[in-house]
């Protein structure tokens, strides 16, 4: 009888290699992504009130993912195991969706883009108890230069503005939620038993619709869907399609890939999309100091990203 030879350890370091490299692209789609929804969300919250609208969202959310999982992919229609896994997950993405609208009522998306920079420091943290993930010490040093170039471009390259930043009842409430997405991130491999990645985004955005339902339902029963504008529809559609349901499959295929600290990492190139985004539709663009904080959070997480994990 032939014994089987193992495959040669190079192929096997090299398919790594290539995997990983995938989950680093998928998160600069995933940023792309998010920077695209600010635009789209900040038209039909105009319109509408952040809970109806994010329950809506979320519903057509699960109408997609359905489609994808159970239609396109053919996944067998089953009761998840350990169902309460994903009330755990949706739990925590509705909580961060929620706290992020409840904070612009006392504050401004300025103040809120700074907390929102803390997150992949918390989910760094986070991963060390949740996976037993150690951030090495330049990995770290990479995501504290893109802290510093994200913070540096969300407050416009103004140092006054900077220095006068004032925790307030909004930022302590979106820190909350920072918190909450910041532990979804290493939950989403500790919780993982195999699914396909599509009826897993599928179990987490019904998970959330379940957490919506209360602070959202009557607003979306009130709702005159025939006084709205297309807008509001255009701006849902991409927010439930593209936003919601893209961005669950993104995060959870680099998720199984690399590092949390890694992940959400490209969370800190969004301000530099959203100021390129601009520049393109004609809105003008960012001043030469913004675009040198940019730079450095491009640096910051080249660094990361080419480090070992």
């Amino acid at each position: 009888m032939t014994k089987r030879m193992p495959p040669p350890a190079g192929l096997s370091v090299h398919a790594k290699g290539h995997e990983k490299l995938k989950g680093h692209l998928a998160m600069l789609l995933f940023a792309v992504l998010i920077a695209g929804s600010f635009s789209f969300g900040g038209l039909a919250a105009r319109h509408m009130d952040a809970e109806p609208l994010t329950l809506w969202r979320y519903v057509i959310t699960i109408a997609v993912m359905a489609a994808l999982a159970f239609g396109v992919f053919r996944v067998p229609v089953a009761w998840p195991r350990q169902a309460w896994r994903f009330v755990v997950l949706g739990g925590l993405i509705a909580l961060y969706m929620l706290t992020m609208f409840m904070a612009l009522e006392f504050t401004n998306p300025v103040s809120t883009g700074a907390v929102f920079t803390l997150m992949p420091l918390l989910s760094a943290a986070f991963a060390l108890p949740v996976l037993g993930q150690k951030t090495k010490p330049g990995v770290l040093a990479g995501l504290v230069i893109a802290a510093g170039g994200a913070v540096w471009v969300i407050f416009r390259g103004d140092v006054a503005a900077i220095l006068a930043f004032d925790i307030g009842a909004g930022e302590m409430i979106f820190f909350v939620g920072v918190v909450c997405h910041a532990l979804y991130v290493p939950l989403i491999r500790r919780f993982d038993r195999g699914e396909p990645a599509v009826a897993f985004g599928f179990w987490v955005t019904a998970g959330a619709t379940v957490w919506l339902v209360a602070p959202g339902i009557r607003g979306l029963v009130e709702t005159d869907f025939s006084a709205l504008p297309v807008v509001v529809y255009a701006a849902v559609a991409y927010l439930a399609v593209v936003t919601t349901a893209g961005t669950f499959l993104l995060l959870q295929y680099a998720s199984m890939r690399l590092p949390a600290s890694k992940v959400l990492g490209y969370g800190y190139l969004t301000p530099s999309f959203i100021i390129l985004l601009e520049g393109l539709l004609g809105h003008g663009w960012a001043s030469p100091p913004v675009l040198a904080g940019a730079l450095v959070t491009a640096c910051g997480l080249a660094l990361m990203a080419l480090l070992p994990d």
